[in-house]
């Protein structure tokens, strides 16, 4: 008897001394995982918690603490993404506000001083300031819209629009504008009417940003091309060109707010930068969606695609 309990006692003994061992093995790891992830927090860097152990419990706690980390990491670029954008934002609108209010500043200057000035000259100042004037409007509007869209504050009807009749008035509108250019139009309409749930004033807006866009960047192409197709369940609308197009780097940028191409603001054309943006706003308010492909001097195609409706 007492053989046997000398021999309960030194396993009772055994059992507490690797329950301990195994407490305090346990409490060394959460320390280390405790520091760690300070350390990983207080630094910012995108290391993940690696730590081999048999505790259960333990491994389903640091898969959960690695996907908030990746979550974190994740937010933190994002973060870092929009303030590069805001600064890049906050620059273009200083440049695309200041450009037309120095010309109207100057002009104003120049008319309160020479009290001389011929009225040719006098007239032709006051139409230049007009239009400058215009134009801080017109892009104060755009920026206006643009809040709209992002915010949720603008939902626009939907109703049975026929694509076909939307493309040849859009296209129409700017012939005169092509004709004296020079530029070839190579328009590719189906013969059967193609139908979506969309809003006609987004749709004019849409093709009216796109086709601007490919004259203005893609003129020294010589072409535009405005097509329109389908498949059993959506419908295209792609606008090319041939012109210098858009090189790889930047063509994940071009549908972010404000984003321009430095070689193409010159004095023919400013964009805004916010063409672009509102264009894929729209199309996604119609469930639609906006890509593009380009190969400088052989084909840049924007494309939009929307649910098609069939009845």
């Amino acid at each position: 008897m007492i053989a046997l309990a000398v021999m309960l006692i030194v396993l009772l003994l055994l059992v507490i001394l690797w329950q301990r061992r195994l407490i305090v093995n346990n409490n060394r790891q959460v320390k280390y995982v405790h520091e760690k992830l300070n350390n990983i927090l207080d630094e910012g860097t995108h290391e993940r918690l690696l730590l081999f152990s048999s505790n259960r419990e333990l491994q389903i706690l640091l898969t959960d603490l690695n996907r908030l980390l990746d979550a974190n990491h994740k937010g933190a670029a994002e973060r870092a993404k929009l303030d590069k954008s805001m600064r890049n934002m906050l620059a273009n609108v200083s440049h695309d506000l200041k450009t037309p209010l120095t010309v109207v500043l100057g002009y104003i200057e120049t008319l309160w001083h020479d009290e001389d000035m011929p009225a040719a000259e006098r007239e032709r100042m006051l139409r230049t300031i007009h239009q400058k004037a215009n134009e801080v409007i017109s892009l104060m509007n755009t920026f206006f819209d643009l809040a709209k869209l992002e915010s949720g504050d603008s939902n626009i009807p939907l109703a049975r629009v026929e694509l076909g009749e939307v493309c040849r008035r859009n296209i129409l509108s700017f012939y005169d504008l092509l004709n004296a250019k020079g530029s070839e139009v190579q328009i590719d309409l189906p013969d059967e009417a193609l139908y979506l749930m969309g809003n006609e004033e987004a749709l004019d807006r849409i093709l009216n940003n796109l086709l601007s866009n490919a004259i203005a960047y893609g003129e020294a192409g010589g072409i535009l091309g405005l097509k329109l197709y389908s498949d059993e369940d959506q419908v295209y609308i792609e606008v090319w060109d041939r012109g210098k197009g858009i090189a790889e780097a930047h063509q994940d940028k071009v549908f972010e707010r404000l984003y321009t191409l430095e070689d193409s603001r010159n004095r023919v054309y400013q964009g805004s930068g916010l063409g672009l943006t509102i264009t894929k706003r729209l199309t996604e308010q119609m469930d639609g969606t906006i890509s593009l492909s380009s190969k400088p001097y052989v084909n840049t195609a924007f494309t939009v695609a929307f649910p098609r409706l069939r009845f």
